[in-house]
């Protein structure tokens, strides 16, 4: 049977998470271009089409479980919030696919803007004709060569690669869990989904104060030369992974997440 709903949240969650493995190639293009705010600008406003799908999905997400609750047939929505994460590590998997093709259609993006310095021309010119051969002639397949037999670059350690990981392994798992904490609870649904808070807070410290600052430093020594072009591709792999790496944990920590915040929700 055709499941609309779940498909629209299928599609949304996919969606939001191409966009943020879609970010280290608009890294990639500000050190090509050596125009990094540049490239921030306008990757942003992917951005900001990523974030009015993210507040579409909570509710859309809500208004299933909702929906379970009344009609009693919850037994299969462990199974959908399964799919849930299951699209955001597809849709990771896609987009580290389609890094090389995005860095190539953020440097074209660059150098018509600076020529031309319109945000809805540029806009009326990415579906035009003209932009659409852009992207044909910039779909490439990702190359390993610069991995070098998967040598660790220099910056970037296993701590970071773990931290990395587990912050998006709670990013994705953060609201998923708490929502159906609220049907493992539903008395105290709407005290579990704001428990969400607390672990998209924790990873968001993760990400902010550990790895970014990691990622921006490489970033800046590869616009100043001191970091070669190799060794920064390599580190955005090895980062696009364990973000990858990071989704697919979310499917193992989807339960006893769950479980906790309904006892929190429960108990606090």
């Amino acid at each position: 049977m055709f499941d609309l709903p779940l498909l629209t949240i299928l599609l949304l969650t996919g969606f939001i998470n191409l966009v943020g493995a879609l970010a280290y190639a608009a890294r990639i293009a500000g050190v090509r271009t050596r125009r990094i705010a540049m490239s921030f600008a306008l990757f942003n406003i992917l951005v900001l089409f990523s974030r009015t799908s993210n507040s579409f999905l909570g509710p859309f997400l809500a208004k299933r479980i909702e929906t379970r609750i009344h009609d009693g047939s919850g037994l299969s929505l462990f199974l959908d919030m399964q799919f849930v994460l299951a699209a955001a590590s597809v849709a990771t998997l896609v987009g580290i696919l389609l890094v090389p093709t995005g860095q190539r259609m953020f440097t074209a993006a660059i150098g018509w803007y600076q020529d031309n310095r319109s945000t809805t021309r540029l806009a009326l010119k990415a579906v035009s004709p003209t932009g659409l051969h852009t992207l044909r002639q910039s779909l490439t397949f990702p190359s390993l060569s610069h991995l070098r037999s998967w040598k660790m670059p220099k910056g970037i350690g296993w701590g970071v690669l773990i931290a990395n990981c587990l912050a998006q392994s709670l990013l994705a798992v953060g609201v998923v869990a708490s929502l159906y904490a609220g049907y493992l609870a539903p008395e105290f649904r709407v005290t579990a989904s704001q428990l969400s808070a607390l672990i998209n807070g924790f990873a968001t410290i993760l990400l902010f104060a550990f790895i970014d600052p990691q990622l921006s430093v490489m970033t800046d020594d590869a616009v100043e030369g001191k970091v070669d072009d190799a060794d920064f591709r390599r580190a955005i792999t090895f980062i696009s992974l364990s973000r990858l790496a990071g989704t697919i944990l979310a499917q193992a920590l989807l339960l006893p997440a769950a479980m906790l915040i309904a006892w929190f929700a429960v108990h606090v």
